[in-house]
């Protein structure tokens, strides 16, 4: 996919397939809609009037208008003026590269980034814009048969027209952007594939491969005898329930410059459980497909660290993905069992479908040793998360308000939000446990505020922040898929770190 600018200032000259301006729910055009209009004798207002409210997320197609050079003009709704946002601002880029790819267009000009509006800047908005694109672009054929060449989309180009003078901030987005919907791409397609197909083998060579495309990244997987060695016992409890071996994915990103690459490192852990039956507390039947998307905190990891090499930003960063399934037979985990984790703690397992944390704490143990800046775990985690905060919000826990802001901060910046979530010592006493250190779950009030209490018992060491993505990182329904959240998050808060 390409990305570029256009700096024209005769908007109603330029020669496209498709030319996106926004018109707002009260009647007022954005300054590109006020230019198309005047040169078309008024063909925008006429609309307005009669049959298009301008709400947000629609569209309306203008065929060959008099006085303008593009063979379509794209009337897109942004609702009400003073209601308009930068979510609002990322919608209308989705509904234009949406169309753009249904009607099988080869390139579009896109107007709207130049509308400003609160919550982000002309940058912010250009990075939505090839988001945006990237999005509509995807497509999972993976495991299909026959692949339809008919169907795969044309476009090729987006450009985004601003002013001359804007030229290199729009530039500076649209590469961000372009990154992080590639990051994005990867994460969905690792949640999309089968489990038969995306093993914790399987991540591990993708990480691998990702190494071989990127000379700033480099990885390295360990195997059943090395994750032994390094006394992983919680971790290695609920890999033994699966034929498929376990793997320790450690990817790591150094960034250009002896003084960049020897800065301490943001560490990433991703849970990569890339089948979750539930093990001996075994899930009911129904739906039980979709936890093939239980290892989408682990493609996140890797969407992560593919967008931070592309960009070649200053921060050192380390995925570290602990990979197995979760399964019932006869050498899986038991309720009543004791497992010894990385840290010397030991751990009660009263119920063997929660194990994303089981994983985790041997990894956020493991993490330590990288004397990091700060270590963000990302998980589907819980199905209580789902309950408080349904499909919109990515669940955030920390002890730390710095890092909390600077996470929700990005998330509004890159349209991709979090709420934070309590975290008080309070919540500890349901882990208490007779036989060990801690119970591996608290019983169903706040779920997954003692889930997060779990692992912060592993992260005395260090700044630690655990994002509960078990309600964003894919849909359900007609629309199954993973989404690629909360890749744009991620990238957005180490480019502001950086």
């Amino acid at each position: 996919m390409e990305f570029s600018t256009q700096t024209s200032a005769s908007l109603h000259q330029i020669k496209t397939a498709a030319l996106a301006v926004g018109v707002f729910a009260d009647g007022v055009l954005s300054s590109a809609a006020d230019i198309i209009d005047n040169a078309s004798n008024g063909a925008i207002r006429e609309v307005l009037k009669s049959e298009f409210p301008a709400k947000p997320n629609t569209h309306l197609v203008l065929r060959k208008l008099p006085g303008v050079a593009a063979a379509r003009v794209i009337l897109i709704g942004l609702g009400k003026q003073q209601a308009y946002s930068a979510k609002t601002h990322s919608g209308a880029e989705q509904t234009f590269a949406n169309y753009c790819v249904q009607a099988r267009l080869a390139e579009g000009v896109s107007a709207l980034a130049s509308i400003e509006c609160t919550g982000t800047t002309l940058r912010g908005r250009a990075q939505a814009c090839a988001i945006a694109a990237g999005q509509a672009l995807y497509r999972y054929d993976e495991t299909l048969g026959k692949r339809d060449r008919d169907s795969q989309p044309k476009l090729k180009k987006i450009a985004v027209h601003v002013e001359r003078s804007q030229a290199s901030q729009a530039q500076q987005g649209l590469a961000a952007g372009r990154a992080i919907a590639n990051g994005m791409q990867l994460s969905r397609k690792l949640g999309d594939l089968p489990g038969n197909v995306c093993t914790p083998t399987y991540l591990g060579s993708t990480a691998k491969q990702l190494a071989r495309e990127f000379k700033n990244l480099s990885a390295r997987v360990l195997n059943t005898k090395q994750i032994e060695a390094l006394k992983m016992g919680s971790f290695l409890s609920v890999a033994k329930g699966s034929s498929q071996p376990p793997a320790f994915i450690e990817i790591k990103y150094t960034p250009a410059g002896a003084r960049a690459a020897k800065g301490a490192p943001i560490v990433l852990v991703g849970k990569g459980i890339t089948f979750d039956a539930g093990g001996i507390s075994i899930k009911p039947a129904a739906n039980m497909d979709e936890m093939k998307y239980d290892m989408c905190g682990a493609a996140s990891v890797l969407g992560t660290l593919r967008a931070v090499a592309e960009l070649g930003i200053s921060q050192p960063v380390i995925g570290l993905i602990p990979a197995c399934e979760n399964l019932p037979s006869g050498q899986a985990n038991k309720p009543g069992d004791v497992v010894t984790s990385m840290s010397g703690q030991t751990i009660e397992i009263l119920n063997t479908d929660a194990e994303g944390r089981l994983v985790l704490c041997d990894a956020l143990t493991y993490a330590e040793r990288f004397k990091p800046a700060a270590v963000i775990d990302i998980a589907t985690l819980t199905g209580a998360c789902v309950v408080a905060l349904g499909h919109v919000n990515t669940g955030l826990f920390s002890p730390d308000d710095e890092l909390a802001e600077g996470l929700l901060k990005a998330g509004r910046a890159a349209n991709d939000t979090a709420w934070r979530m309590p975290l008080d010592d309070a919540y500890q006493e349901q882990l208490r446990s007779n036989f060990a250190d801690m119970a591996n779950i608290g019983g169903p009030p706040a779920g997954s505020v003692t889930a997060a209490c779990f692992l912060s018992r592993f992260t005395g060491k260090y700044r630690w922040a655990h994002l509960d993505i078990a309600g964003t990182a894919w849909r359900s329904g007609k629309d199954k898929g993973a989404s690629g959240r909360p890749v744009p998050l991620l990238v957005q808060f180490l480019m502001d770190q950086a």
